[in-house]
């Protein structure tokens, strides 16, 4: 179905569930339990990034979706935006976790950015036909420029604009797409006047491996997200960033007219309960723990109250 991605598609299959609830003939008021035998039929296809904290997200969304008496494929591990973007807009993905700040900047290259509710204004009114964007949840994915706390020392480093006092070659590191992002080298030049020595594709987005070369010192300037564990567990430092080079980063869900409003429902409801905290905390269960996202997902859905 997808032709043109980057990784590995996982597709877990189609799940129906509420087959016991859909034979009482009982109606719930609880967006996240039950469903009519129509939305039951409806297949939903639920994508994810490339990236392990948003194939998190994904699999809450898919689990809670099932939960909800809809069936669910999975096709996860896609890749980054320029891949899974025109995927959604052909309708070929239904439900996708994204980033209200690093979307907005990719589609409206005059994007002012601001508070995270006028990100997501902004947003919704630059979407393709056809998509929406529903409600966004207090957890966040900043992306950010982070540096060893022995580098930040050595040149008093405290937010991106301090970069100028690096006196050595700055390489970066991070996925390929990081070269023609919004705040990526070229815009560091243009903006700070701070000339990078090139940058290191590493796919992992902003994971373990990029960590890696940036405590190795293969790289002295990574693109890593906010709610990585690893900033605390390897003494990381993100660079402040007064200017607002990077916009809010809120999780939402975007969908296609396929998904209903008891779908939506379902999906805001889990927005209503993620949280900053939960996000750190569920990348850790992966990053640390070597959890699985199924594992991890059912767990969080179980502690909110929103698998039943």
């Amino acid at each position: 179905m997808f032709t043109a991605r980057k990784g590995r598609l996982v597709a877990l299959g189609a799940v129906v569930v509420g087959a016991a609830i859909a034979l009482s003939g009982c109606a719930s008021s609880n967006p996240i339990s039950g469903g009519s035998s129509t939305e039951a039929k409806t297949t939903l296809v639920v994508g994810s990034q490339d990236y392990y904290s948003n194939e998190i997200v994904a699999e809450i969304y898919a689990q809670a979706l099932e939960n909800g008496g809809f069936t669910v494929d999975r096709q996860f591990k896609i890749g980054q935006r320029e891949v899974y973007l025109p995927e959604l807009k052909s309708g070929k993905i239904d439900v996708f976790p994204e980033y209200i700040g690093s979307l907005d900047q990719a589609l409206n290259k005059q994007a002012a950015g601001g508070s995270a509710d006028a990100v997501a204004k902004d947003l919704a009114s630059v979407l393709p036909t056809g998509l929406r964007v529903l409600d966004k949840a207090e957890a966040a994915d900043q992306n950010s420029w982070t540096v060893t706390a022995a580098f930040a020392a050595k040149y008093k480093l405290t937010d991106i604009a301090s970069l100028k006092n690096v006196t050595e070659p700055i390489l970066v590191g991070g996925n390929s797409e990081l070269a023609t992002r919004p705040y990526g080298p070229d815009v560091l030049k243009a903006k700070y006047g701070i000339t990078t020595a090139g940058l290191t594709a590493i796919e992992d987005g902003g994971g373990p491996l990029t960590v890696k070369a940036l405590l190795d010192n293969k790289i002295q300037l990574a693109n890593i997200y906010t709610a990585s564990p690893l900033i605390k567990t390897d003494n990381l430092v993100v660079l402040k960033d007064p200017d607002n080079l990077f916009f809010p980063d809120n999780v939402a869900p975007i969908v296609t007219k396929k998904v209903t409003t008891k779908a939506a429902d379902i999906l805001n409801a889990v927005s209503a309960k993620l949280s900053r905290s939960d996000l750190v905390s569920l990348n850790s269960e992966s990053v640390t723990d070597q959890k699985a996202a199924p594992a991890i997902a059912k767990a969080w859905l179980t502690k909110n109250g929103l698998l039943k």
